[in-house]
């Protein structure tokens, strides 16, 4: 997959075994700390992950990482059905930022989402950069768990999505270095 309007030189793909220490080093690179690669870490390996991919350039480089994390209904009721993933964290390489690599992680991995049946998205990060893709804080206010505000946004991908709402959520263990 490739999101060729963004970066025609870029193939969106599952990250495979042999690139663990590549993700790692990309993650952290991206951001002013340690934490998110631990997350990713932490996640991968209690088996959290609902979806993980890598953006590689023609050359084979990784450039940038996209991973989502499985979200438990906490609720009895109507939403007790639903598959709900969070988004965290999205990584490109620092010299590759503002260039559409995200932009494409985060369309590609969203389709890729919408296959494996998952009824909701949700994320925490700026609201001036998730509502591009569909992203909604009023959405996610329908949404109880431990976070809240204009940060927290959240996307339906299938009609349940959307109706079997409101609905309290678990996230994954790893998540609770971020309360």
């Amino acid at each position: 997959m490739t999101d060729a309007a963004a970066a025609p030189d870029l193939t969106i793909r599952d990250v495979a075994p042999g690139d663990e220490t590549a993700v790692r080093n990309l993650v952290a690179s991206a951001f002013p700390s340690e934490m998110e690669a631990r997350l990713v870490h932490k996640l991968r390996h209690c088996g959290a992950l609902v979806l993980e991919q890598v953006a590689v350039e023609d050359g084979g480089a990784i450039v940038g990482h996209i991973a989502y994390s499985q979200v438990t209904p906490a609720s009895v009721g109507q939403g007790q059905e639903l598959q709900i993933a969070c988004l965290a964290p999205v990584s490109v390489v620092p010299d590759r930022q503002r260039k559409g690599i995200g932009s494409a992680l985060i369309r590609a991995s969203l389709e890729r989402l919408k296959e494996l049946g998952e009824d909701l998205v949700l994320v925490l990060g700026p609201p001036s950069y998730y509502p591009r893709f569909g992203f909604d804080s009023a959405l996610a206010r329908k949404v109880q768990g431990p976070y809240a505000g204009d940060a927290f946004m959240a996307l339906a991908l299938s009609e349940r999505g959307a109706r079997d709402l409101p609905i309290e959520v678990a996230f994954a263990t790893p998540f609770e270095e971020f309360e």
